[in-house]
């Protein structure tokens, strides 16, 4: 199934390089993979995800092992960020 991906900041330098300036790949994923499933194929850590979205919607730290993701659905991450 396809999904979008989406990747913030310094999490950018996790996306294929011609993607970078858009901050967002299509990717094909397995049927039945959660959150963290395609966090962990994308190498990016998962300690550096504050901030994630699927389709406009907080997923909470404790349900990106469980949350599953569905056919165009977009994945959006942040990492923590600091601000004064």
């Amino acid at each position: 199934m396809r999904i979008t991906l989406k990747l913030f900041a310094s999490l950018s330098a996790h996306l294929p390089a011609e993607a970078r300036a858009r901050h967002c790949v299509d990717l094909e994923v397995a049927a039945g993979s959660t959150v963290l499933d395609v966090i962990r194929s994308q190498r990016i850590p998962p300690g550096q995800c504050a901030i994630v979205l699927v389709d406009g919607v907080w997923v909470a730290p404790a349900d990106r092992a469980v949350r599953d993701l569905a056919e165009g659905e977009v994945l959006a991450i942040w990492p923590p960020v600091a601000g004064g």
